[in-house]
């Protein structure tokens, strides 16, 4: 086994192709996949499963690939400081659900670093992927929601996959409208008052179950539905239509000024919304830095 292997393991689990992998390592594509078999053969595991869309890593594959990013990542650090003899740059990834909040955390921590040499990577997106980037070590942490709809099935996943749930804050649930929307002078609104208006979600792609939802209440049927994957369209749809989406009430003000307004729900649900780490996780000093801001944003900001 060489470190040479491993970069190209985790290059092919980041590109998922094999093809992608070798254009952006610069090699030939009969090559990598020789470099991969050798490792494979070696270590007695099977880390890919190949098909025409690409590749996808095995449940074996991705504890190994949990190690070997690990291993990659010292040795870049090592080349930064004592081969390349450039300032070490500091590396860091989260992987969350779509909040704002998480975002204006980590807009504080890029301007904390000033000009210090980093690389920081923001992942927002689905529910299923930013759990498996926390697993597989692609991120250091994520954030999701649970509520006691999916709690079951995303505490068993959590457990499964050797990651704990860290609660940042529970709140009741409340919609998200624009200004000019038919509730936006209700001081609360039922799921009655819900009906006729757009319901605005996001997509969850091939992993489309109710418990990946990130709204709760997930299973009630919408006679207009709007799924989107970007937070900025979502906004977008809000102010500029009738939609609503449900959410945690936590709203920065600096997301579209006062052109969005927060609504109590009158349900009888909580959300739960946390940060999922590996269980035998130790934060570094980015990852660390950037739990202090969130939580500091976090309970500065007015939920209800």
């Amino acid at each position: 086994m060489t470190l040479q292997q491993l970069k190209y393991v985790t290059e092919v689990a980041d590109r998922g192709s094999i093809t992608e992998a070798a254009k952006s390592l610069f090699i030939a594509q009969p090559s990598l996949s020789a470099a991969i078999h050798e490792l494979e053969e070696e270590i007695g595991v099977t880390l890919f499963l190949r098909s025409n869309r690409g590749v996808l890593i095995t449940p074996e594959g991705a504890e190994f690939l949990g190690y070997a990013r690990q291993v990659v990542q010292q040795a870049a650090l090592i080349e930064d400081k004592y081969i390349a003899h450039s300032a070490l740059r500091q590396r860091f990834c989260i992987s969350t659900q779509h909040y704002s909040f998480t975002a204006g955390a980590f807009v504080e921590l890029v301007r904390a670093q000033g000009g210090e040499a980093y690389e920081f990577i923001l992942r927002e997106g689905k529910t299923y992927d930013t759990i498996n980037d926390v697993r597989t070590l692609r991120s250091e942490m994520g954030v999701i929601y649970m509520c006691r709809f999916n709690e079951a099935v995303i505490s068993k996943m959590l457990r499964e996959a050797n990651l704990i749930f860290s609660e940042l804050l529970a709140a009741k649930p409340h919609i998200f409208v624009g200004r000019n929307n038919p509730l936006a002078a209700k001081e609360r609104v039922t799921l009655e008052d819900l009906t006729p208006l757009p319901c605005l979600t996001y997509e969850q792609g091939d992993q489309n179950a109710f418990y990946f939802a990130e709204e709760i209440l997930s299973t009630l049927n919408h006679e207009k539905s709007i799924k989107v994957t970007d937070k900025s369209t979502i906004v977008d749809l809000m102010v500029g239509t009738d939609g609503y989406t449900i959410s945690s009430g936590i709203c920065p003000s600096y997301l579209r000024g006062d052109e969005i307004i927060s609504i109590p729900l009158e349900v009888d649900e909580l959300i739960r919304i946390g940060v999922i780490t590996h269980r035998d996780y130790r934060p570094t000093k980015l990852g660390q830095m950037y739990l202090d801001i969130l939580h500091r944003v976090v309970g500065g900001l007015k939920g209800d």
